[in-house]
């Protein structure tokens, strides 16, 4: 079967499933394959569970069914195609030209799934949007989202993770986004990138996507040079800038922080050319956020501007970003018996740690300590990074710092408490019970500090 004749079979049986142990009936059971697992060998036991068809990649899997049945048993109901993975994604991208509607792409080093869910708080005041749960934001997590399309959505917001080279790209060539956002570009798997470079390629994998697609619109931070650069002048793309930089204010969305103590306050206003063209007052717009973090204003500019280009009433805008509250351990601020937990434990690498670090010390408080996870996927430069964040610390007066990960047993010059995992450090705060800090908990997923908060 072509992608054609399998889309009018997803069409009669819409619903697809990669997880053997969920086959809701009626369903395709698509056989994803992972470095633990192949979904081909449940195939028929999917289809015995309810399943109406499951498509495999596995020849053999697919001959063994075939002889069986020719033998008399029941028909197999297999799908034979050359990479399920691949076909994954080629049904979703044909679900997804059902629909003629505004697709906003987002990737980034950084904030990427914070600003996805600012735009979809913000579109959501005057649209019906889909938007990407959670982090599925890889070639899996991608398709999803898209199957998830019906007629009611007028607009989505698809968040794109990348760790090699190309992974941009097969993500906007399964998605076909009209608009686009890279939120920054920083030092993060670099393992997978080789370089920093690498990074940037690979990010504007999304920018060279919408240039071949003429006319399209990028929302971007104009106070980031490496983007600006990756833009140059492209009379193919349409953009939408938003900026922190007073000198940019005549043609950005502009945006200032007001204070951080510990949320986010910050006011903004439209291009003042734009406000002199419509005869309209040149009016700062304040918003008070649930944000800890004055990096994110960036992210929260980034909404502003993609509320504007979809005509977003300014004060709907305003409540938006002001009623959202951050979750997955993302820019949280949590109040405890004992402390003041600024939680953000889901990503770690050089750039995040260092703009966390230096909000924190910012925070105005009588006790401050610091547990920081270790930075994964950062190949030979691994040991420099580590350093450079044990001599920042040393730069300010935290009252306590623990480091968790073994990269920090390696470090020449480290004076803190050191620990190998995170059940160390579980141990550790029941025998101390630290109580009265303002605690910074920042780290990859992988460290488990987000264990941490019920214990302090």
């Amino acid at each position: 079967m072509d992608i054609k004749e399998l889309y009018e079979l997803y069409k009669a049986h819409p619903c697809i499933t990669t997880d053997s142990r969920n086959c809701p009936k009626d369903s395709i059971f698509l056989a994803l394959k992972g470095a633990s697992f192949n979904g081909n060998l449940f195939a028929e036991q999917a289809i015995e569970k309810g399943c109406a068809y499951a498509i495999v990649d596995d020849q053999e899997v697919y001959e063994s069914a075939r002889k069986r049945e020719s033998e008399g048993a029941k028909s197999s109901r297999l799908i034979l195609v050359k990479d399920c993975l691949q076909t994954y994604k080629d049904l979703a991208r044909e679900h997804r030209r059902q629909f003629d509607i505004p697709v906003i792409g987002i990737t980034g080093t950084n904030g990427k799934t914070t600003t996805k869910e600012l735009i979809a708080a913000v579109l959501s005041q005057k649209y019906n949007v889909l938007y990407t749960q959670g982090n599925f934001n890889n070639d899996v997590g991608v398709p999803k989202t898209l199957f998830r399309l019906t007629k009611e959505h007028e607009i989505a917001v698809i968040e794109m993770g990348a760790s090699h080279p190309g992974d941009i790209k097969t993500l906007v060539e399964t998605a076909e986004p009209t608009c686009g956002l890279i939120t920054n570009v920083g030092r993060a798997h670099l393992e997978g990138f080789g370089s920093f470079e690498g990074v940037i390629n690979t990010k504007c994998e999304l920018y060279d996507f919408l240039r071949s697609r003429k006319d399209s619109l990028i929302f971007i931070n104009a106070d980031n040079e490496h983007l600006m650069e990756r833009i140059g002048d492209d009379e193919n793309l349409w953009l939408s800038p938003y900026s922190t930089l007073p000198e940019n204010r005549i043609t950005c969305i502009s945006g200032e922080v007001i204070s951080c103590d510990p949320f986010l306050k910050f006011r903004w206003r439209e291009p003042q050319m734009i406000l002199e063209q419509e005869g309209r007052s040149n009016k700062w717009h304040k918003v008070q956020t649930h944000l800890i973090g004055a990096y994110n204003i960036d992210n929260l500019l980034a909404a502003i501007a993609v509320g504007i280009n979809f005509g977003v009433d300014r004060k709907k805008i305003c409540s938006a970003l002001e009623e959202y509250v951050p979750s997955n351990n993302r820019s949280q601020m949590t109040v405890t018996e004992h402390n003041h937990l600024v939680v953000d434990a889901y990503n770690a690498n050089p750039t995040s740690m260092q703009a966390a670090l230096e909000n924190f010390q910012l925070m105005e408080a009588d006790k401050k300590m610091a547990i920081l996870g270790k930075m994964g996927e950062l190949g030979a430069i691994w040991k420099e990074e580590h350093q450079k964040v044990v001599d920042f610390l040393q730069q300010v007066n935290f009252d306590e710092v623990w480091l968790v990960g073994d990269e920090y047993f390696e470090l020449d010059n480290c004076p803190y408490r050191r620990f190998h995992d995170v059940e160390e450090v579980k141990e550790a705060i029941r025998q101390q019970q630290p109580q009265g800090y303002y605690i910074l908990i920042k780290g990859s997923n992988s460290n488990k500090l987000f264990e941490l908060p019920e214990l302090l």
